[in-house]
């Protein structure tokens, strides 16, 4: 019984080795046909014996490449053709895209034995990759996946690198990105004056030899350029974070190996599992006290962002200088990471001493990702290298196709259709010109690369974001219909559509964080929202405080402090701690005092995120932030598990008064330590209590907003949920963050 299969592959299985691999399993069992790639996906016709057919289609999903992912299969049986052989033919093109862009992955064991193998002709070759890793979404201009329409193109291909491209047997077969030393890209060092100085081999040891004397090099990457310098070298770490104006704010450090990693950070095997994988995104972890690493690389914490090399140049670089290096964004403050040479040389030339350019251009600029382990999960700090723009799918299909762009700060953005959110990599805050052009560049990017045409655009209910303005002159101009949905809505339907809930479930959503534009006009950030995917009650929230200064208030907990006490204690100061103060000069304490009574400047909001900026300063942790969440950070440090207790506060009529429990803070006078533990447990008991005080009619919880990116609360808030019998819902694919915004917003856009 001869027949004929003619199966369409949908999903992230193009510069994955998916077409030898249908090549090598089709020849395997004798079969004739041919495969190719078109715009949407893999097409296969494959006959010969029924037996063997069906063999066939087992292999096809038991035993893809590591790096593919089908999310659907169309097949057809048809009577046989008659072919002789199997073949692969040339890619088609034209018609509606819908493969799927796979991210940029890090150097494979084999290319990396290869790398230092003094035997192998691309041995100590920065840009060694095959079907299985090096670079993906950073460097495609349009689908479908082919060298020609990517940044490879330019770089014509050398005998025997077109032999192993040209080969099915060969593991960089149609490898877009091949190259060699003969071939394709090289290095070069210059000044940060532009003088040239090395190339090649020579510029690879001189670049180690600065970082060695303590030099900062600007480093031409895979997604953009990092700054680096010497982690162990103080005087160099110092300087750099001075260029930067990076104030306190933590750096990134990469490590030659996991062998090196682990003399300078605590690592559970699951976190050393995150580090060791593919997409090698920065992890979060406990550094070990008294190691040779600058105390400046992350002041006054105990976590430090670790990560392995993921091109051949780190890996050459990290072994020729052999101590770790401070990798982190190249990039003028608020602006997005540096990505052409040209670029670097005009704007990172106060920055670093040297710059190291190569010549294979960057398509899409891409930030490291960024995630940490909670309750035993991997949560999304920053989702971007390594991860976009591999889709997010649904448990259910939208009815339209919709372009979201996110929030204000951290933002990413997404278009939306079928069961599939594909959300952009990291954009960064949208405070500056180039962060604007960036976030216009991204949406234009994902609009090509899938011939994208949006029926509707959902933006943030904030008037003054950013993204919201863009999507309102956007929606007049282009006549598409613009949806806005607020803020913690948002966050809400992210986790929702996260988690995978279906259509028909709610569930009792808990929305901490910073701010977020309230329907009333206040500023929410303490929020318990019931919520199915069309729309939310807002059950419970915390008691509002007027926040003075506004947005200053943000960068200072000084002001949230001397506002909580405003709202305890009135005008007598006497009752208000030195702590805070003591912080200010007299004339501010009574300007801002006056500026509470009369509500000048000071919009009310029920923001969980300020109420810790509130608490560090009242203990005189920190009173002006050198960056956001510093002072969530320290605090999350100085919690000890071993607190049990907690402070008093009241449920009343929907609202949460937590006057109790700042009384009690101030006046408690147990450690630092005990104080933090005792506000973190108050947070996670006032979630049980809430949750436990009315059937809601659902049995899951969520958590969501930046504030649950805090590892004790979150876990302890778990943990007592669980003992009640919830099921607790967190994020594991998008960040609780405004990195998470686009898509709840695609969601709710798809589907009213």
């Amino acid at each position: 019984m001869f027949s004929r299969y003619r199966i369409k592959v949908f999903g992230s299985v193009q510069g994955v080795g998916f077409r030898p691999f249908v090549y090598r399993i089709a020849t395997n069992l004798n079969l004739k046909g041919y495969v190719l790639n078109n715009p949407q996906g893999v097409f296969i016709e494959v006959e010969g014996p029924k037996e063997e057919l069906e063999k066939f289609l087992i292999a096809l999903k038991k035993e893809k490449p590591p790096l593919a992912h089908i999310y659907g299969m169309e097949l057809e049986v048809l009577p046989p053709k008659g072919y002789k052989t199997f073949e692969i033919r040339k890619s088609a093109e034209g018609g509606k895209k819908e493969v799927f862009i796979l991210p940029d992955i890090a150097t494979c064991d084999e290319c990396l034995k290869e790398l230092f193998d003094p035997n192998n002709r691309r041995y100590r070759y920065p840009f060694i990759n095959c079907t299985n890793c090096g670079p993906r979404f950073s460097i495609i201009l349009r689908l479908p996946y082919d060298r020609k329409n990517t940044t490879m193109a330019k770089f014509k291909m050398c005998s025997d690198c077109e032999r192993e491209y040209n080969d099915p047997t060969d593991r960089r077969f149609h490898a877009q990105p091949n190259a060699c030393p003969v071939c394709g890209p090289w290095i070069e060092l210059y000044t940060n004056k532009g003088k040239f100085l090395a190339q090649k081999e020579e510029a690879l040891k001189k670049t180690a030899d600065l970082l060695k004397e303590g030099k900062i090099v600007a480093i031409k990457g895979l997604g953009g350029f990092h700054l680096a310098c010497d982690a162990t070298n103080d005087q160099a770490v110092n300087l750099l974070r001075e260029r930067k104006k990076r104030g306190e704010k933590p750096f990134a450090v990469m490590f030659k190996d996991i062998e090196q990693l682990k003399e300078y950070a605590n690592i559970t095997p699951f976190e050393e599992g995150i580090i060791l994988s593919p997409e090698t995104p920065i992890v979060l972890v406990e550094k070990k006290p008294n190691t040779s690493l600058s105390s400046q690389v992350a002041p006054y914490l105990k976590k430090i962002g670790v990560f392995l090399p993921y091109t051949p140049l780190h890996h050459l670089l990290l072994r020729e200088v052999g101590r770790p290096l401070v990798m982190t964004s190249a990039n003028i403050s608020d602006e997005p990471i540096v990505k052409d040479n040209q670029e670097a040389f005009e704007k990172l030339k106060d920055l670093a001493d040297y710059i190291l350019i190569h010549n294979r251009d960057i398509a899409n600029r891409v930030d490291d990702s960024v995630v940490r382990v909670i309750d035993g999960k991997r949560i999304f700090i920053r989702r971007s290298r390594g991860f976009a723009p591999m889709p997010i799918t649904l448990p259910f299909k939208l009815k339209r196709k919709v372009l979201a762009v996110g929030g204000h700060k951290k933002n990413v953005v997404a278009i939306a259709w079928d069961n599939k959110v594909v959300l952009s990599q990291h954009i960064g805050d949208l405070e500056t010109y180039p962060a604007t052009e960036f976030f216009t560049e991204a949406i234009e990017t994902l609009k090509r690369l899938y011939d994208f045409e949006e029926e509707v655009v959902v933006a943030d209910l904030h008037p003054r974001y950013y993204s919201t303005r863009w999507a309102q002159e956007y929606s007049e101009r282009t006549e598409k219909k613009l949806i806005k949905i607020q803020h913690h809505f948002a966050h809400a339907l992210s986790l929702m559509a996260d988690a995978q809930v279906l259509p028909d479930q709610k569930i009792l959503a808990i929305t901490w964080d910073g701010t977020g534009y309230g329907t009333d006009g206040t500023v929410w950030g303490g929020e318990f929202l019931l919520t199915d995917y069309s729309s939310f009650q807002r059950v419970f929230s915390f008691k509002t405080f007027r926040l003075v200064g506004g947005e200053k208030a943000v960068k200072e907990p000084r002001r949230v402090a001397l506002s909580i006490l405003f709202e305890l204690y009135g005008d007598n100061l006497s009752k208000y701690p030195k702590t805070v103060l003591k912080s200010f000069k007299p004339s501010e304490v009574k300007f801002l005092i006056q500026a509470l009574k009369k509500g000048i400047k000071a919009p009310l909001t029920s923001s969980v995120g300020r109420l810790f900026d509130a608490v560090a300063s009242l203990l005189g942790i920190k009173q002006i932030l050198s960056y956001e969440g510093q002072s969530g950070a320290i605090m999350e440090d100085l919690y000890n598990p071993k607190v049990e207790d907690f402070y008093s506060f009241l449920l009343e009529d929907g609202k949460i008064n937590w006057n109790p429990l700042f009384e009690e803070l101030i006046k408690d006078k147990s450690p630092t330590e005990v104080k933090i533990s005792r506000f973190i447990n108050s947070l996670a008991e006032i979630v049980k209590e809430v949750v436990l005080s009315k059937d809601w009619n659902t049995n899951l919880v969520g958590l969501t907003g930046g504030v649950f990116q805090n590892k004790p609360l979150t876990e302890r808030t778990v943990q007592l949920l669980q003992r009640e019998g919830f099921r607790v819902l967190v994020h594991q694919r998008v960040p609780p963050s405004d990195g998470g915004l686009a898509l709840g917003q695609a969601v709710f856009g798809g589907l009213i």
